[in-house]
């Protein structure tokens, strides 16, 4: 399933208010080339991933892909994603199986792995540019569900809370958790970002509560607008990103 945002600045810093990547209409980033950020969830029959797992995994690959010492400076994966972020920012997810997996593990990419789930990240690709074994993998058919519910959250875990009016699809879920840790990260200074690191980017997902709800999308936290074009309206409140080191600041 596809996401969509408007970026805010380059991988290495924080975003401008000026130029919020929570902005849904046109602007002047929709006539740069456009890029997409590929994330591959496994689902095998007999094994399907717990949806909340899936979520929290592919949002650490997010993490971990920015982080890469292969997407900073000079890497070699530095220049896609600048101009990935530097247009509109996209995120697709895809699912595979058996063979599937095999051969999109051989890509260049990063697998994450959690208790249940394997999501693997690539480095950005052109809209119509994506590697065939990518392009022929499946968007539909991400339909998760949790054998039991999540347990509470901690206080000192970073947390990505989805709004509870809205129902996504397990792939549109997990395109706006890795939307909310992108967020987080850009929000962050750079000695929190390598204590996050440092932890294996430790995070959970949840459904805020109704009233809770409400107070985060006024507390000032990073907050996710989709741009609307899959599932959603376009301009909906989907995740905030809600970090200890943030509520700090």
């Amino acid at each position: 399933m596809s996401s969509d945002q408007t970026p805010a600045a380059s991988a290495d810093s924080p975003h401008d208010g000026q130029d919020s990547p929570f902005r849904s209409e046109r602007t002047t980033r929709d006539e740069a080339p456009q890029f997409v950020l590929p994330l591959v969830v496994r689902i095998e029959r007999a094994a399907p991933p717990a949806r909340t797992d899936a979520l929290e995994t592919a949002a650490r690959a997010v993490l971990m892909i920015l982080s890469d010492e292969r997407s900073l400076g000079e890497g070699e994966w530095a220049r896609a994603m600048r101009d990935w972020q530097d247009a509109r920012i996209r995120k697709v997810v895809r699912r595979a199986r058996g063979a599937e997996w095999r051969r999109a593990e051989a890509l260049p990419g990063i697998t994450v792995t959690g208790k249940s789930a394997e999501v693997r990240v690539f480095p950005p690709v052109p809209l119509d540019g994506w590697p065939k074994d990518l392009a022929r993998l499946q968007v539909s058919g991400t339909d998760l569900e949790d054998p039991e519910p999540p347990l509470d959250p901690d206080p000192s875990t970073p947390v990505l809370w989805l709004n509870p009016e809205l129902e996504m699809s397990a792939g549109k879920a997990m395109a706006q958790a890795g939307h909310g840790a992108h967020l987080a990260w850009w929000a962050l200074p750079d000695d929190e970002r390598a204590a996050w690191r440092e932890t294996g980017f430790t995070l959970r997902v949840h459904t805020a509560p109704p009233p809770l709800w409400s107070e985060l999308t006024t507390s000032g936290l990073p907050l996710v607008r989709d741009a609307g074009f899959t599932e959603i309206a376009p301009g909906s409140c989907t995740v905030v990103a809600d970090h200890p080191a943030l509520r700090r600041g």
